[in-house]
C-alpha cells in the first residue's frame, strides 16, 4: 500500500468543533449522475473558523456559505477542509455520485432496479461531504427527485410532508423527521414495488402507518415480517413501556445489502433474506430469524435512534443492548430455553473463538483502523451477554428502572457505555465499579471450579477461580465482577437451600476475586453442583464432573439449559478422549450409559421436542476446535462424525419410531410445530448414517410439503454423503435456479459439501446462473460456508483452500471489502493449526498485505493477524 491506513484512538475522543441543527438534503437521481444539494445550519461549538467534513468518492460540483459562492477550502483525504467561518451560517454544498458504479455498497447506490442507501457506520460521507460522526444529531429534511415511471415510490426518513411532479415525467416527495438524528441513520430508497400495508394502534391511542416494500411479485412472502413487526411494536409497550414515535414506519427488502438489515429512523433497509418467507422458500429458521432481526431493527428505535452513541467505539451501547432486547423478544414470543441455547452456541463457538484470535478486543474497543471491522460477534453477542449479566444482578425490576432513567437523562442524545452502566448503578443501587472491566478487558475468562464436603460438619465448599489469558495488545488482566448462577441438588433431585453464616443467600454467587471460597451450611450429603446455570456469565468452565453426575443433571435439573448444558459437558468429555485416541491410533467408543442418558433424553414425555432436539444436537466442529492450542482439524471431524454414527446405530430403532410419530400433515409456523419438525428432523440426520437412510431421505425429499422439510433431507444426504445427494440437489436447482434467495441454502449445501472434490464442486458452482459475486448473499453462502464450516476441505493439507480464499479475497478487495473483510476472518488464525498449514495460510496472508490497493478493512485484519 501507498500509506497504511491510520489507527483511531478512544482516548483521543474531542467533541464536534460545530454543531448542525438541520439539514435540508436534495436528491436528484440518476443512475451514473446523481445530485446532492445539502444545505445545514451550522454553529460554531469551539473557537475555530475553519470546518472539517468527511468526504468520499464524491465530485463537488458547488458550496457556498449563506447563499455565496465560498473559495476558501481546499479538498483534502478523505473529505474537505472549509476555512475564514462566521460563528453561525447555512452550508450549502452540492456534490455528484455514481451510485451505479458503487459495489461496495456504502452510501447510495443501485440494488437491482432501485437505489438505496446504506449508511453505518460510515457511508453518508459517500453521498455529501458532512461531519459524518454519530455525535453530530440534526434534523433532517429530505427531497427525492426521480423519474416517476421507474421509481414510483421515493421513501426516506421521518413523516411525508409533501409530494408532486416536475418536468420530464419526474416526480418528488419531500420527507422530514421531527427528531434529531445522526448521519448513519439517514435512509433513501427510491424504486418500483409490490406494498404490504397494515397499521398498528399505540398505547397511547396513535395510528401508525406500517408500509413494507418487496420486489414486485413478492408481496405473499411479506406476511410473516408483517406480523413479526407488529408483534415487536407490542411487546416494547408492554414490557419496556417504549412507544413508537413516527407517524408511518417502513420497511424495504433490498436483495444486494452488506448487513442483515438496518434501523434507520423509520425507514428501515432490509436484507430481504431477513424480510421474504412463505412455506415454499423459507425454512422454520428463516421465520425465526425474521422474527428475531424484524424486532432487533424496531427496538434499536429506542435503544440506537432515541439515544444514539456518541462515537463508534461505544457501539455495543446500542448493538449489545439491543440484541439483549430481540433475545428476550424471542425468548417471550417462543421457547425461552431453545432460545438461550442457540444464543450460547454462539458465544462458546464463533465467539470464544474471536475472543482467542488476533482480533480479540473488548466490547467497547479501544483502537480501531476501519470501523466496519468492528461489527463484530464480542460487540453484538458478548456485549448482549454483559447486558444480561447487569439484568441477572439487577432482576428484572432493578433493570427496567435502569433503562427508564437511562432515557430520561440521554432521549435525544449521543451517548456512551458509561452513560448506561450509570443509569443502571444510579437506579438500583448496585455497585457496579468492578462489573465495569467487562466492557475494557478483552479475551475469554476461564473459570476453575473446586468442590470439598464435610460429612461430619456437613457443610460443602465451593472454590471458584478465574483467570483471564493474555490477548493481542493486552497482557495485563484482572479479576471480573462474574454472576456465577448454582443449585445444589440432592440424590432424590431436590434443591438444596444455600445457606452461608446462617443466612439462606441468593442463587447467583458474586465472584469478585481471583480465587473465592464459598462455603454452605447445613448440607446433610454429598450434593451435585449445577453451575454457571442458563450460562450466567460468558466465560470457560472447568469443573470435574463425574460420568454419573452429568447424567443425574441431564435427567434432575430443575433448569431446562442446565439440562442440555449437562449433555453437552458430557459429550465433550467423550469427543475429548475419543480425539486423543484417534491421535493415538485407537477406535472411537462410546459407553453404554451415555448412550442410556441420549436415549432417555429421546424418549422423555416431558420434554418439549424443540428441546430434545437441542439435547440430541453435537457441539460443532468450530466450537470443539476452540477447546484446543493446536486444532487437529481431521481427528475432530472423524470423532464427531463416529459418535454421530455411534448414536444413530445405537437408537436406530428409537429415531425411527419417534420420526414417525411426528409427521405433521398441515404446514404452520407456531412454536410446536416448528419443534416437532425439529426433533423430526434431528431424528432423521442421525437416521441418514444407518442403513435405510438413504431411503428415508429421498422419501421425506419427494413428500415434503415445506422447505424446512425439504432442506432438512437435502442437509442429511449431503452431511451423510447419501447416494441420493446429486439427484435432491440437481433436482431443487432446476426448480429454484430463477430465485437467489432460495438458491441460498442450496449454494450454503455446496459450500459445505463434505466429498473430498468439494473445492472442485464449489469452483464449477460460481459458474451457476443464480451466482453472482458481487452480491453478499450469494458469496456469503457458498463462499463463506466453505472457509467457515467445511474445515476439513477448506484445511486441506495440499494448500488448495487457503489458495481458493486468496484468489477470492483479491477479487473482493476492489469491489466490496466490507464482505471481503468477514470472509477473511477463519484464515487470522491460522497459529492455531500445524507448522505445514500456518506457513501455507501464511503466504496468502503475506500476498494481501503486500497489494498496493488493499483496503482499510482487510489491511487492519491482515497485518494485526501477521504482527500477532
Amino acid at each position: 500500500m501507498a500509506q497504511s491506513p491510520q489507527a483511531k484512538y478512544r482516548k483521543d475522543y474531542q467533541s464536534p468543533s460545530h454543531s448542525i441543527t438541520d439539514i435540508d438534503l436534495t436528491f436528484d437521481l440518476f443512475d451514473t449522475e446523481t445530485v446532492v444539494a445539502a444545505v445545514s445550519q451550522v454553529k460554531q461549538l469551539k473557537d475555530s473558523t475553519s470546518l472539517y467534513l468527511d468526504g468520499e468518492e464524491l465530485e463537488l460540483k458547488a458550496l457556498s456559505i449563506n447563499g455565496e459562492a465560498w473559495s476558501d477550502y481546499q479538498l483534502v483525504e478523505g473529505g474537505i477542509e472549509i476555512h475564514g467561518l462566521p460563528q453561525q451560517f447555512e452550508l450549502t454544498v452540492v456534490t455528484q455520485i455514481n451510485p451505479e458504479a458503487n459495489t461496495a455498497l456504502e452510501g447510495l447506490y443501485k440494488s437491482g432496479g432501485a437505489f438505496c442507501t446504506q449508511c453505518e457506520a460510515e457511508g453518508f460521507r459517500r453521498i455529501t461531504y458532512y461531519p459524518d460522526r454519530p455525535d453530530v444529531l440534526a434534523k433532517y429534511t429530505t427531497t427525492v427527485i426521480a423519474d416517476k415511471a421507474s421509481y414510483p415510490y421515493l421513501l426516506s426518513n421521518g413523516n411525508r410532508i409533501d409530494q408532486g411532479e416536475v418536468e420530464s415525467g419526474r416526480h418528488f416527495v419531500k420527507w422530514q423527521d421531527p427528531h434529531p438524528k445522526p448521519a448513519y441513520l439517514f435512509a433513501l430508497v427510491a424504486g418500483d414495488f409490490d406494498v404490504l400495508r397494515d397499521h398498528y394502534v399505540t398505547k397511547s391511542g396513535r395510528d401508525v402507518a406500517l408500509e413494507i416494500f418487496v420486489d414486485k411479485g413478492n408481496l405473499d412472502r411479506a406476511t410473516h415480517a408483517m406480523t413479526s413487526l407488529v408483534n415487536s411494536m407490542k411487546w416494547d409497550e408492554t414490557r419496556f413501556g417504549l412507544e413508537y414515535d413516527l407517524d408511518i414506519y417502513m420497511i424495504v427488502a433490498v436483495d444486494f445489502f452488506n448487513m442483515g438489515a438496518m434501523e434507520n429512523k423509520g425507514l428501515n433497509v432490509f436484507n430481504s433474506k431477513y424480510v421474504l418467507a412463505n412455506e415454499n422458500t423459507a425454512t422454520d429458521t428463516d421465520y425465526l430469524g425474521i422474527e428475531a432481526v424484524i424486532g432487533h431493527e424496531y427496538f434499536h428505535n429506542w435503544t440506537g435512534n432515541r439515544v444514539t452513541c456518541r462515537d463508534w467505539f461505544q457501539l455495543s451501547l446500542k448493538e449489545g443492548l439491543t440484541v439483549f432486547r430481540d433475545q428476550e423478544f424471542s425468548s417471550d414470543l417462543g421457547s425461552r430455553a431453545v432460545n438461550r441455547i442457540n444464543n450460547v452456541r454462539i458465544i462458546r463457538g464463533p465467539q470464544f473463538a474471536e475472543d482467542a484470535s488476533p482480533m480479540s478486543h473488548p466490547i467497547r474497543p479501544d483502537k480501531v483502523i476501519e470501523m466496519n471491522n468492528f461489527y463484530t460477534l464480542t460487540v453484538y453477542e458478548k456485549g448482549s451477554e454483559v447486558i444480561r449479566m447487569m439484568h441477572t444482578l439487577l432482576g428484572e425490576d432493578g433493570f427496567q428502572k435502569g433503562m427508564k432513567l437511562y432515557f430520561e437523562r440521554h432521549d435525544g442524545t449521543a451517548a456512551t457505555c458509561e452513560d448506561f452502566v450509570s443509569a443502571m448503578e444510579d437506579a438500583s443501587g448496585v455497585d457496579l465499579t468492578q462489573f465495569r472491566l467487562w466492557y475494557s478487558q478483552s479475551g475469554t475468562p476461564k473459570v476453575t471450579v473446586s468442590s470439598e464436603y464435610d460429612a461430619d460438619a456437613k457443610t460443602y465448599a465451593l472454590t471458584i477461580e478465574q483467570v483471564t489469558e493474555p490477548t493481542n495488545n493486552q497482557s495485563e488482566k484482572q479479576p471480573l465482577h462474574i454472576p456465577f448462577d448454582i443449585e445444589l441438588y440432592d440424590s432424590k433431585g431436590e434443591v438444596i437451600e444455600l445457606i452461608i453464616d446462617g443466612k439462606p443467600v441468593h442463587h447467583v454467587l458474586d465472584v469478585k476475586e481471583a480465587k473465592q471460597t464459598f462455603v454452605f451450611e447445613n448440607v446433610s450429603e454429598q450434593p451435585v453442583p449445577s453451575l454457571l446455570r442458563e450460562f450466567s456469565a460468558p466465560v470457560i468452565l472447568e469443573y470435574d464432573y463425574q460420568d454419573q453426575e452429568l447424567i443425574f443433571l441431564m435427567v434432575h435439573a430443575r433448569n431446562e439449559f442446565a439440562r442440555w448444558d449437562a449433555g453437552q459437558m458430557l459429550l465433550a468429555k467423550y469427543i475429548r478422549s475419543n480425539i486423543s485416541a484417534v491421535q493415538n491410533g485407537d477406535a472411537v467408543t462410546l459407553s453404554e450409559s451415555v448412550i442410556d442418558a441420549f436415549r432417555g433424553v429421546l424418549l422423555s414425555a416431558e420434554l418439549e421436542p424443540a428441546f430434545i432436539a437441542e439435547m440430541l444436537s453435537l457441539p460443532s466442529h468450530n466450537e470443539v476446535s476452540g477447546w484446543y492450542q493446536c486444532v487437529d482439524v481431521d481427528a475432530i471431524a472423524l470423532v464427531l462424525k463416529s459418535i454421530k454414527e455411534t448414536l444413530a446405530t445405537s437408537l436406530e430403532d428409537e429415531l425411527l419410531a419417534v420420526y414417525r410419530s411426528l409427521e405433521q400433515q398441515q404446514y404452520s409456523i407456531d412454536h410446536d410445530a416448528i419443534g416437532k419438525r425439529s426433533l423430526r428432523n434431528t431424528c432423521l440426520s442421525y437416521l441418514a448414517h444407518t442403513a435405510q437412510g438413504n431411503h428415508l431421505v429421498e422419501a421425506q425429499y419427494q413428500s415434503a410439503n415445506n422447505m424446512t422439510d425439504t432442506m432438512a433431507a437435502m442437509s442429511a444426504a449431503n452431511q451423510a454423503q447419501l447416494p441420493c445427494r446429486e439427484a435432491l440437489m440437481a433436482d431443487y436447482s432446476d426448480k429454484w435456479k430463477h430465485d437467489g434467495l432460495v438458491m441460498d441454502k442450496w449454494f450454503m449445501l455446496q459450500g459445505t459439501n463434505p466429498a473430498e472434490n468439494a473445492l472442485e464442486v464449489i469452483q464449477q458452482t460460481m459458474k451457476h446462473e443464480a451466482f453472482s459475486l458481487k452480491n453478499p448473499n450469494r458469496t456469503r453462502s457458498l463462499i463463506g460456508a466453505f472457509l467457515a464450516n467445511n474445515p476439513v476441505r477448506f484445511h486441506a493439507k495440499s494448500g488448495e483452500g487457503y489458495r481458493f480464499a486468496g484468489e477470492i479475497l483479491r477479487e473482493m478487495n476492489s469491489s466490496n471489502p466490507q464482505v471481503a473483510s468477514r470472509l477473511i476472518d477463519p484464515l487470522l488464525k491460522f497459529r492455531k493449526y500445524d507448522v505445514e498449514r500456518q506457513a501455507l495460510i501464511k503466504k496468502e496472508l503475506e500476498a494481501l498485505k503486500s497489494m498496493d490497493n488493499l483496503a482499510k478493512d482487510l489491511y487492519e485484519k491482515v497485518t494485526t493477524a501477521l504482527d500477532a
